[in-house]
């Protein structure tokens, strides 16, 4: 299909055709009499889902890529109003397929693991939620515009968030201090309107929880993340193994970049450099980093019909990547995915640091999986849960490491060292966010003022050598509030980490056998979200991150490279 990502278009589902579809859906199947008719049925579903699923994504995009533009917030907006109605419809379908008596058949045919899934969405919605629903979208899309909207006069520039990163890593520690400044100047400044907006999505997840029968959130949260093979108890104790094994290594290492940098005290301004020439930056505008970036994935590809080489010519050809920051734009960097097109769309936003290179191949890593099993015959097996997904795109950063003098040329090897020192890094962080949020939903009738308290006492947990200085926001707690996960994608972080694990496995794996460690990954891609998390690492040959002891020997491996 020859097409243009910069013109997709879908029609918005019109709420009493789709009702009325539905009803026939289920007359039609209460009718049917074998499981071959009963299957026909459950195509067309699956075609309806993907249709609405594509004008749902294309509504999405178009408003991130102009907050201010009138036209896509009023489309945005209209996506947010009827969700709540789609997601009824569906799931009257979905509860007819978990009564059926006769489901066995189908189940052999799609596997329990489809049922599993819809039964997640089942539960975790109750027709009375539909008006706050609405308005938890509401008022996530007002932080996004709020932080959109965001906008400095520094350095002889007018810059919004994004453009203050090459600042903040400037080889200078008076200029990245004074982006910092500025940031986080700008959060104090609007402090009061984060807070009101998280204050109004807390109190919306905690009724619609109650509605459901649960006590708080976090139960919801965990079915709409669609997990069904672990829960909170074992998302703890793999906190607990990043506290014990990874947190003791990241002292070290910030104590060796302290060291590095000629300062006594590292802040949270010098987090971001590790040595005194400043971070490696790769060498070309965007046009030219996109060229280098098909010089790179036709080698890894090796000339393969479905390989990362025609993948991304693909991805080129069609214009499904919008990588240039630009006044309005969102800020943060997503793939998302057009099922009926059959194509994915990469969002970035290019600011001249090292982030280009990671953003082009983490939401590469994501479109490739995309673009591999779309042919997958529903539509949730195409779409891998959110942790699974993460494997696709944290793994192909690593996999792409021995590449990276196409971008860096002589500096290729501080990027290699940078990358690994701040992935690793990350792990820290990314289980501050998930016990922050488990906190805070255990926590319904907290204010801000202990919600910012909550979020010190795990930072000195997980990240004990940070320290804000003067920068009043952050010092008193509201770091959380720069995470729009917290805000848009309630436990949806964790994710990272889990599949970070994965993705040093690959990276170990490859420093041995990249040939190996490659096939694996793009047979992982393949598969798409057809099991669950724990099965897709097993047959990738990696060891789950719930397994006592995971990430020892990666540490171990991190810790060699890096500091011995």
């Amino acid at each position: 299909m020859n097409i243009d990502g910069r013109n997709l278009t879908a029609a918005a589902p019109q709420p009493d055709n789709l009702t009325a579809w539905y009803d026939s859906l289920l007359a039609d199947f209460d009718a049917a009499g074998t499981d071959e008719e009963r299957r026909v049925l459950i195509d067309a579903w699956d075609k309806k889902r993907k249709e609405i699923h594509t004008w749902s994504a294309l509504a999405q995009l178009r408003f991130f890529q102009d907050t201010a533009n009138e036209q896509a917030r009023a489309a945005k907006q209209e996506r947010d109003e009827l969700v709540p109605m789609i997601t009824e419809q569906e799931n009257r379908f979905k509860q007819r397929l978990l009564d059926d008596t006769k489901r066995a058949g189908l189940e052999q045919e799609f596997g329990a693991y489809a049922f599993g899934l819809w039964k997640t969405g089942v539960d975790a919605f109750d027709a009375a939620n539909m008006e706050d629903m609405v308005a938890t979208s509401k008022l996530a899309s007002e932080y996004t515009k709020l932080l959109s909207g965001a906008s400095f006069e520094v350095f002889g520039e007018q810059l919004n968030l994004n453009g203050l990163a090459p600042y903040a890593e400037d080889p200078d520690r008076q200029v990245r201090y004074e982006a910092e400044a500025a940031r986080w100047g700008w959060f104090n400044d609007n402090g009061a309107e984060l807070d009101r907006i998280f204050d109004g999505l807390c109190a919306l997840r905690h009724r619609m929880a109650g509605r459901l029968g649960f006590d708080h959130f976090t139960p919801v949260g965990y079915m709409n993340m669609r997990r069904i093979d672990y829960g909170p108890d074992e998302v703890a104790s793999f906190r607990d193994e990043v506290l014990r094994e990874v947190v003791p290594v990241v002292v070290e290492l910030r104590a060796k970049q302290a060291e590095h940098l000629g300062v006594d005290k590292l802040m949270y301004w010098d987090e971001g450099v590790l040595d005194p020439e400043g971070n490696p930056k790769p060498i070309g505008d965007p046009p030219t980093l996109v060229g280098k970036a098909q010089s790179m994935f036709d080698a890894m590809g090796k000339g393969k019909e479905e390989g990362l080489g025609s993948f991304f010519g693909l991805m080129r050809e069609q214009h499904l990547m919008d990588l240039v920051d630009r006044p309005g734009k969102a800020p943060g960097g997503f793939c998302t995915k057009f099922p009926t097109y059959g194509v994915p769309f990469v969002f970035a936003n290019f600011n001249g640091t090292t982030h280009d290179v990671d953003v082009l191949t983490h939401e590469i890593g994501h479109a490739y999986q995309g673009r591999r099993s779309r042919a997958k015959p529903l539509l949730d097996y195409q779409n891998p849960t959110s942790e699974s997904a993460e494997i696709h795109s944290m793994s192909l950063e690593f996999l792409c490491s021995p590449h990276m003098e196409i971008f860096f040329e002589k500096d290729a090897d501080r990027y290699r060292r940078h990358h690994l020192t701040q992935r690793f890094m990350f792990l820290a962080y990314g289980v501050t966010v998930d016990h922050f949020q488990h906190k805070i939903y255990a926590q319904p009738d907290a204010g801000s003022a202990q919600r910012h308290g909550i979020w010190k006492e795990l930072e000195a947990r997980y990240m004990p050598w940070r320290d804000f200085g003067d920068l009043q926001h952050p010092a008193k707690g509201g770091f959380w509030q720069r995470q729009r996960h917290i805000y848009m994608r309630p436990f949806y972080y964790i994710d990272y980490t889990l599949a970070l694990t994965c993705a040093l496995q690959f990276w170990v794996w490859s420093l041995d056998d990249y040939d190996g460690a490659m096939e694996a990954y793009t047979t992982l891609c393949a598969r798409g979200g057809e099991a669950p998390f724990s099965e897709l690492v097993k047959s990738a040959g990696l060891r789950s991150p719930f397994e006592p002891g995971c990430l020892k020997e990666t540490a171990a491996k991190v810790r060699e490279r890096l500091l011995d």
